[in-house]
């Protein structure tokens, strides 16, 4: 059978150029030079050329951050004008953008048809506007805008009252039930007294092992609650926004650590999965950082139902159950696998069976983390732009990218064996994301 031939945009010398500093680049990424403090607490999108602005890094990295140039990807060396003609500044395209968005958010109705498409390759900076974007792609904010108040205030006290119910020990939960009832708890007197043995229910007892015991279930959840506050210890730790002994950035993992919490008791057939607080930090970061104070002020609620929101687009991975069915991890695998086949069978076939490097070897973290780890902060929300904005939904958006991601390698791919090709992929190099989400835009087309 013949083979799918390879479309002549893959073959430019503009994808494939080898890099002068192949092995290193693979391995240990360069670190970029610092990025100038910014106003805005959001974190300026990776664009080429952006106007860089004075004032207070909200990121606070304490490391570099790893910035790409626009010239280059992961080494590469292709040309940052390869298929477009000269155009404005990246700045004033930027201004532009802005201008659409906001002129769009003022609506009486958004069209967010429109939002998606203004959004879909990456959102500027300025007046929350991220932070109000996300909100309504993900379903938080309804189209209607007059509808904003009152179901933000119906949200944030609904948060409010989960954390109220949920958040406490059996012991706080004992001592309201006997608040609850003093007609049994007085004495002839009037005065307090301590409960009988006899008056102790079952299920209030500390050594119960009984199915509704608050007890019981207070010690299966300890375990959860131990690999949170340990996940949310190891949340970026070189960004001061989440980690460091400010009261600023305790503050923000104890919003972390009870949103997880809550999600973890409200969704019993999921709990919390290691990983899960890599998804949250973003969405968290961007709504702590809207200008708009008291948007800020209820970061937590949103947070947490637009989590809800984004992770229910992509629970079934996170079910161990389901690894092996139709829905699960493995078939989503399956299905990038099938998606590079069909752009790309020489890489495809190169992967499979010359360097046989197993796609969960690399794919099983781009995909369960949505990419969080394998660019930095800053390029990550850009790509998130991409993949909420998507008309397709996030999960068909992000097997794109990661498609577009091997193809950008593929010269390096073709030229190594398992081992290089595992190391890259495991480690992927910086790379323009206006380049990664150009490709991945293309796979659509095609």
């Amino acid at each position: 059978m013949m083979n799918k031939r390879v479309p002549d945009w893959l073959n430019s010398s503009l994808w494939s150029a080898p890099s002068p500093h192949h092995d290193s680049a693979a391995a240990d990424p360069p670190p970029p030079a610092e990025r100038p403090p910014q106003p805005q607490p959001e974190v300026s999108s990776p664009v080429p050329h952006e106007a860089k602005r004075e004032g207070r890094d909200p990121l606070g990295n304490a490391s570099e951050n790893n910035a790409s140039p626009c010239c280059s990807d992961e080494g590469d060396g292709r040309s940052s004008d390869y298929s477009a003609p000269a155009e404005a500044s990246p700045a004033a395209k930027d201004v532009t953008r802005q201008n659409q968005i906001l002129n769009e958010l003022s609506k009486k109705v958004i069209n967010v048809g429109e939002m998606r498409r203004l959004a879909l390759q990456g959102l500027p900076d300025g007046a929350g506007i991220r932070a109000m974007v996300w909100k309504v792609l993900l379903g938080y904010l309804p189209a209607d805008h007059s509808l904003w108040p009152s179901e933000l205030a119906k949200k944030r006290s609904q948060y409010k009252q989960f954390k109220e119910e949920l958040l406490v020990n059996p012991s706080e939960i004992a001592r309201r039930l006997e608040e609850s009832s003093p007609e049994n708890h007085q004495s002839d007197t009037g005065s307090p007294r301590l409960l009988s043995r006899s008056e102790i229910s079952h299920g209030e007892h500390p050594l119960s092992l009984g199915k509704t015991s608050i007890w019981n279930q207070f010690f299966q959840e300890t375990e959860v609650v131990e690999q949170i506050n340990r996940d949310v210890m190891r949340t970026h730790p070189d960004i001061h926004f989440f980690s460091g002994d400010s009261a600023f950035a305790k503050s923000n993992q104890e919003a972390l650590r009870s949103i997880l919490i809550v999600f973890a008791k409200l969704n019993p057939g999921i709990r919390y999965v290691q990983g899960m607080n890599e998804i949250l930090a973003p969405l968290y970061y961007i709504f702590k950082s809207d200008p708009n104070e008291e948007n800020a002020a209820s970061a937590e609620a949103d947070t947490f139902f637009c989590f809800v929101e984004l992770l229910s687009g992509f629970r079934d991975n996170f079910v161990q159950q389901l690894d092996n069915s139709v829905v699960g991890i493995r078939a989503t695998i399956t299905r990038l696998s099938q998606l590079l086949k069909d752009h790309d069978e020489e890489l495809w076939r190169h992967l499979e069976f010359t360097s046989k490097v197993n796609p969960q070897f690399y794919a099983f973290r781009w995909i369960t983390l949505l990419l969080t780890q394998e660019f930095t902060f800053t390029d990550s929300l850009t790509i998130w732009d991409t993949l909420l904005s998507d008309p397709d939904g996030p999960q068909e958006t992000l097997l794109r990218v990661c498609c577009a991601m091997l193809i950008i390698v593929r010269k390096r791919l073709l030229a190594g064996d398992f081992t290089s090709n595992l190391k890259l992929l495991q480690n992927y190099p910086p790379t323009n994301i206006s380049h990664l989400l150009y490709v991945a835009n293309k796979l659509r087309a095609l």
